[in-house]
């Protein structure tokens, strides 16, 4: 079987007056019809790598030793002095080797059709072919990867299409031109977990299709061990293990592979909840209705059409579904932030408002929200301090220490107080985030997607301190989520929705182990196991 591509002991660094290496002697290879699977954490190094392939290093870095030979053509020999222009690196990618990216909506032009987009991805390695030829490979491409409607689609631009739906505009533009070899740097990332096997599935499609060797860029291993057939582990910039996928998997030989191993979401649900039986729930809400106008349509869309929770104070309850099903909206409504067209809300107690305008400051308080990605929801020009103290300078409550022992309460020492957002990691920044938002003593955290953003390993202390703050001060969690390990681990209930209804809603053991639904085994089914068969190509169910 002969290679696609190799590369022989890499060294990537940044550049300037000292450099500091990112990728440390790094060797892979990949055969004709093979998938590999490159897992790590961030900065592990491992899109690093797979990027310099494709001479597409990020400003600021550099290939400082090392050698890439893609296609038996040599791309980078450091000792040799090799290096491939700009014009034979347009020259392979698409052809040669294509990538998908992780979010396709910063990937794809927004002002433009998606089906003008993948015909000039056709027409990159094809110039004399005309437009309306293009088009209609375009066309072809869209269908082939299961769009309905193609013809039809290709006219609308990308947020028009959903999440997996653009996934698959990616993909059939990296297939454009039939490479040997696909790149898939967290293709799902972003996605719920059906739409997560859809695009998989069509992945291996492709490759069974195309006989195209693929990469696929990680830190899922559930996703690694379904979906490739060997593995390699990344962790500071160097390979720390690598092999037949199966077998790292069932008997790894390096500490760090079983360290990402025991951080995913245990197969079992969390011990019983500090439930505080005195105490008013943190949550009711009765019979919600939200409504959407949209212009040029008479009649409102309905996200959420008469869903009802209760959250008792101490208490987790997870609300999981695909993307649209509408649990973000309830979400918003219980908030304020999105108002209900119809229905109750009190929280702690207290009856609330349907908008946030129409509660009071002490209303507001009462709950509050933990974002999904912690960056953006922090503002980079304050410290940490100024970002925790905020909300106390607001209610005239600010105290020094309070803000010390908030984010103590969190796990971050006083060293932390005087650093900016862009100075932490990803799970430092969401712990700032959840001390920011226990700043005014809530009765109820609206969690939402609070882990999706981080790797394992820190998705599972963020978990952890999630459920020691809750036993602590007994708040009630709504945890909006589509990671069902994660909910797993953490929910003592869960409500499964639908097209904007309540379709299943049982504690979290009845869920996982006698699921009634049909759409909640199908959820079910779709989540990604170390122990799950692996993928091959089949007939992935279209949206």
């Amino acid at each position: 079987m002969s290679t696609v591509l190799r590369i022989d002991n890499l060294r990537i660094e940044t550049v300037g007056d000292q450099p500091r290496t990112l990728v440390d002697g790094v060797s892979l290879r990949v055969d004709r019809g093979e998938s590999l699977g490159v897992v790590g954490e961030s900065g592990s190094g491992k899109s690093l790598t797979v990027l310099a392939a494709l001479g597409l290093l990020p400003v600021g870095t550099r290939i400082a030793g090392g050698r890439i030979v893609l296609d038996e053509q040599v791309l980078v020999d450091v000792e040799a002095g090799v290096w491939a222009g700009e014009r034979e690196l347009r020259a392979l990618r698409g052809r040669t080797a294509a990538m998908v990216f992780q979010d396709p909506m910063s990937s794809l032009d927004p002002l433009r059709a998606v089906g003008a987009q993948v015909a000039s991805a056709v027409r990159v390695h094809a110039p004399r072919l005309g437009r309306r030829a293009a088009r209609e490979r375009a066309v072809e491409l869209l269908t082939s990867v299961g769009v309905r409607d193609a013809a039809e689609r290709a006219a609308t631009r990308p947020h028009q299409w959903s999440g997996g739906m653009r996934q698959r505009a990616m993909i059939a533009m990296a297939i454009a031109h039939d490479p040997l070899l696909l790149i898939a740097d967290e293709p799902t990332t972003a996605l719920d977990v059906t739409v997560q096997a859809q695009v998989m599935d069509l992945l291996a499609e492709v490759r069974e299709r195309t006989g195209s060797a693929l990469v696929l860029i990680t830190h899922d291993l559930g996703l690694v061990a379904e979906n490739s057939d060997r593995l390699a582990v990344m962790h500071h910039g160097r390979v720390v293990e690598t092999g037949e996928t199966r077998a790292v998997l069932d008997a790894p030989a390096e500490d760090y592979t079983r360290r990402l191993m025991a951080a995913m979401p245990a197969e079992s649900e969390r011990t019983a909840p500090a439930v505080r039986t005195g105490e008013a729930d943190a949550l009711v809400a009765e019979d919600i209705v939200v409504e959407y106008r949209i212009p040029g349509r008479s009649n409102p869309v309905r996200a959420v059409d008469g869903v009802s929770v209760r959250i008792a104070a101490g208490e987790t309850v997870a609300v999981v579904g695909e993307s649209g099903c509408g649990k973000s909206s309830l979400a918003k409504a219980v908030l304020g932030i999105q108002p209900a067209t119809r229905g109750s809300i009190a929280v702690a107690g207290a009856r609330m408002g349907a908008a946030i305008a129409q509660r009071t400051a002490v209303e507001r308080e009462r709950a509050q929200i933990v974002f999904q990605d912690p960056y953006s929801a922090l503002d980079p020009r304050l410290t940490v301090h100024d970002l925790v103290a905020e909300p106390l300078r607001i209610r005239r409550a600010y105290d020094r220490g309070k803000v010390a022992g908030l984010l103590a309460d969190v796990g971050l020492d006083e060293s932390f107080a005087k650093r900016m957002p862009g100075q932490l990691s990803g799970g430092q920044r969401q712990r700032v985030g959840i001390a920011r938002a226990l700043a005014l003593r809530p009765r109820l955290l609206v969690l939402d997607e609070p882990v999706s953003a981080l790797d394992v390993s820190i998705q599972a202390q963020v978990l952890t301190l999630l459920d020691a703050l809750q036993r602590e001060h007994g708040l009630g969690y709504l945890f909006i989520s589509h990671d069902l390990g994660v909910v797993r681990s953490i929910a003592d209930r869960v409500i499964v929705m639908q097209n904007g209804r309540v379709v299943e809603e049982a504690p979290t053991a009845q869920i996982f182990r006698d699921p009634q639904h049909p759409f909640t085994r199908q959820l079910l089914a779709a989540v990604p196991r170390l122990d799950g068969p692996r993928r091959t190509a089949q007939a992935s169910s279209r949206p």
